[in-house]
């Protein structure tokens, strides 16, 4: 009987020392008393080694650290490997969630945050993602502000830091999930099973599917998550801190506290909410002591003798299950409504298999992205930054030689299964459902099962899940140990895993600096994926190399019939090129595809202006705008349009559309005031001018648009005055030197003008004034 309570009395080494079964703390926790003080230190040995053959704590061929020591271990390891992506750009996602997201900047209520989703648009919004992370955006503006604006290093800096406190708070995890919990008559918890808990964290800090997480800023949102997660659960953990002369056996205020903590995790990520699964996983496992497959076998035979209610009305687990339970409910439902219009939508090309019409189909493939996502955790050598647009194709027959990794999937997870309710070792038992546990609830958010998520494989999402990896792993390295008198041989087995990940991930972090080497890299991995191709093409016109960008387009289109994105790029290249039939082509078959693309209307209707074909041109632009009502862009194209077919009042109005949407359109602003120049409106040229430049104080073309105006209407000085600032801004533009000679030379008749009347009227004071002195 004592070989089964060592789970969760560890320190007792003979029977006479248990707790008889029916009292308060059979099966919950031993709290270390006074009187046992004298024999602490006969007994000290006995009980680590009685503690250690129960957790194969001692099998582990490795040395034992203070806590202290082996978090500053596992902190700095996890520094090592992603350091080398502190001075990287901000890469992919990144650009959308941070830097053109409006909610980092001080312009922008705080409150704003509580109704926007991750990317900054509305939650309520159509087209919105419904990704509610508020917290972790909220961080993100504290970044923006401290660093005094988009500085990479300092958002890098703080990413790397979470990981780091992450992998500090595993090491005390892993020691309650593989020792149990102790606490001294103190109340301070002890250090139990100290090899396994530091090896599990040193596999989950060296990790490299936790680059993208790390390196890549928006992956701060799972590091902010796991990070309340791994408090919670310690959280609840403290619950069970009282003393065995106690009737209370748990603390409510910790266990609500550990589901407020859940919240806040939630709202860094959704994956947060899923610690209140593990807690009742643990609780039921470790707290109660409940053997699963026993309570089932009764339930099933309908034995009357079920001891299951006895102790969830002894230990209070029914009470603690009922707080989970509505804790969890409330905040999802919360979250539901915040959520607004309904589930995010979501196209094929995000997730393909979830658009398959026959449901096996649909099945196959879920299952054999699980087992992507395993091989990811086991091999992490097979990375990308994007799954989707044809990467992984889809499995339509049962004839398909990858079902064969459905099969070794389920059969590994089915083993494992059978090995954590069927073992007769207790301890064995408890460790592999708590890691299965770990592994498992994390994910389901991420699985397809409740509701249709935007990804096939995303790497991010294995952050927290890969801790329950990292345990069973740990775990079957103890039973190696074991069963092999090579300790030697399985200590250079665990050296090498923890070098080979460590290299990867710095070799990886290196990857994910800027976005050229980081979509290099997808090419290799995913050559089948239209997305890589096409990032690859726009990163390559973006430096203005359009003949290689153009090769990466078509090859996307040529993946991706239908991708509508590297049509319009495509078309736009082409079109700069003045190469305007294909562009047409491209754009039209783009907007055909998708009728509601904006953007390639307002592209085809530039090519189709190019083109002289002006009532389709407006048609297109018409139809951008009533697709996107505020599209300022649009509404100055539009202008131009007008002002070629000689509609200037239709055309002022269009390019004051656009002002009022961006009030600094510098280009808008421009040609109104050219507008206003050309048909004599030098006036109202001025004042446009004027409102311009106190919006735009710092745009050289506006102040040459506006000199020329102010020259024209004889204010000769104030427009030199404005011709300097627009050449001290931008001093190569030739034709503001000219411009200023031109202004110049009136300036200076009118000085010279101004000189003779002067000395002149001089000359006739001093006249007067000798006849005036004659005549006297």
């Amino acid at each position: 009987m004592c070989a089964k309570l060592l789970w969760s009395c560890p320190t007792l080494c003979s029977p006479m020392d248990c707790s008889p079964p029916g009292s308060a703390v059979h099966g919950i926790l031993q709290v270390s008393s006074q009187q046992n003080a004298g024999h602490r230190g006969r007994r000290g040995a006995a009980v680590r080694m009685a503690e250690w053959d129960a957790s194969l704590d001692h099998i582990i061929p490795s040395s034992v650290l203070p806590p202290f020591w082996a978090k500053f271990l596992v902190g700095f390891a996890s520094l090592v490997c992603f350091a080398r992506s502190y001075d990287g750009d901000f890469v992919f996602d990144d650009s959308e969630a941070i830097v053109n997201n409006k909610d980092l900047r001080a312009e922008t209520p705080l409150g704003d945050l509580w109704h926007h989703d991750f990317w900054g648009s509305r939650l309520s919004s159509n087209t919105s993602h419904k990704s509610y992370r508020p917290l972790t955006v909220l961080t993100f503006r504290m970044n923006y502000y401290l660093s005094g604006g988009f500085h990479p290093a300092s958002f890098h800096a703080v990413n790397i830091a979470l990981h780091g406190g992450v992998c500090v708070l595993l090491v005390d995890v892993f020691s309650v999930l593989f020792g149990g919990l102790q606490y001294t008559s103190k109340g301070r918890r002890l250090h139990l099973a100290p090899r396994s808990s530091l090896l599990a964290a040193l596999l989950f800090a060296v990790h490299p599917v936790h680059t993208e997480c790390v390196a890549g800023v928006v992956g701060r949102a799972d590091l902010l998550s796991a990070l309340f997660f791994m408090l919670s659960f310690l959280g609840y953990c403290k619950a069970f801190r009282e003393t065995a002369n106690r009737e209370k056996t748990h603390s409510t205020f910790w266990v609500l506290l550990s589901i407020l903590l859940g919240a806040v995790a939630m709202l860094c990520k959704e994956q947060g909410i899923t610690v209140l699964g593990l807690n009742a996983v643990f609780d039921i496992l470790v707290i109660g002591k409940l053997n699963v497959l026993e309570i089932v076998q009764k339930f099933l035979r309908k034995d009357r003798s079920l001891e299951s209610p006895g102790v969830l009305r002894t230990g209070g687990l029914l009470f603690r299950m009922t707080l989970l339970a509505f804790g969890g409910a409330g905040v999802l439902y919360v979250r539901w409504k915040i959520m607004g219009t309904g589930p995010p939508a979501f196209t094929e090309v995000d997730n393909p298999a979830s658009f398959a019409d026959s449901m096996l189909v649909r099945a196959i493939n879920y299952n054999y992205y699980y087992s992507l996502n395993a091989w990811l955790l086991l091999c992490p050598w097979w990375l990308c930054f994007d799954w989707s647009m044809g990467c992984i194709p889809l499995i339509k027959s049962v004839g398909d030689w990858r079902v064969i990794a459905l099969a070794a999937l389920w059969f590994c997870l089915i083993g494992l299964i059978c090995q954590a309710l069927c073992s007769e070792d207790n301890h064995k038992r408890r460790i592999l459902t708590l890691g299965l546990g770990f592994l498992i609830i994390p994910f389901l958010p991420a699985s397809n099962l409740f509701f249709r998520v935007g990804f096939v494989v995303a790497e991010r999402v294995l952050y927290l899940p890969s801790a329950g990896y990292c345990m069973l792993l740990t775990f079957g390295l103890a039973v190696l140990s074991k069963h092999t008198k090579k300790k030697k041989l399985i200590a250079a087995l665990i050296l090498g895993i923890l070098f080979l990940n460590t290299l990867r991930c710095v070799v990886r972090s290196g990857e994910w600096r800027s976005e050229d080497q980081l979509f290099r890299s997808a090419l290799s991995v995913c050559p089948l994926n239209a997305k890589v191709h096409y990032n690859v093409g726009k990163n390559l016109a973006d430096k203005g190399n359009q003949t290689a960008a153009i090769r990466y387009y078509r090859e996307a289109v040529r993946l991706n019939p239908k991708y509508v994105h590297a049509m319009n790029n495509l078309g736009n290249i082409l079109k700069e090129r003045n190469e305007l039939q294909e562009a047409e082509e491209l754009l039209s078959l783009a907007v055909q595809i998708q009728p509601d693309f904006a953007a390639a209307w307002m592209n085809l209707g530039i090519v189709q202006n190019s083109l002289k074909r002006f009532q389709a041109a407006e048609q297109s632009y018409r139809t951008a705008i009533k697709h996107r009502r505020k599209y300022p862009d649009c509404y100055y194209n539009l202008g131009r349009l007008y002002a070629d077919l000689n509609r200037h009042v239709d055309a002022l109005n269009a390019w004051r559309n656009a002002t009022v949407l961006k009030p600094e359109h510098s280009l808008a602003w421009n040609n109104m005031i050219i507008l206003l120049d050309n048909t004599g409106n030098l006036a109202q040229a001025e004042a446009v001018g004027r409102e311009a430049l106190e919006l735009i104080p710092n745009d050289h073309s506006l102040m040459f648009s506006l000199a020329n105006v102010l020259g024209k209407s004889q204010k000769y000085k104030e427009s030199e005055a404005l011709f300097l600032r627009a050449i001290k801004a931008h001093p190569n533009t030739a034709s503001y030197h000219g411009n200023l000679d031109s202004v110049a030379s009136p300036c200076k008749k009118v000085m010279k003008h101004q000189c003779w009347l002067y000395c002149s009227h001089r000359k006739f004071i001093l006249l007067r004034r000798s006849l005036l002195s004659s005549e006297a």
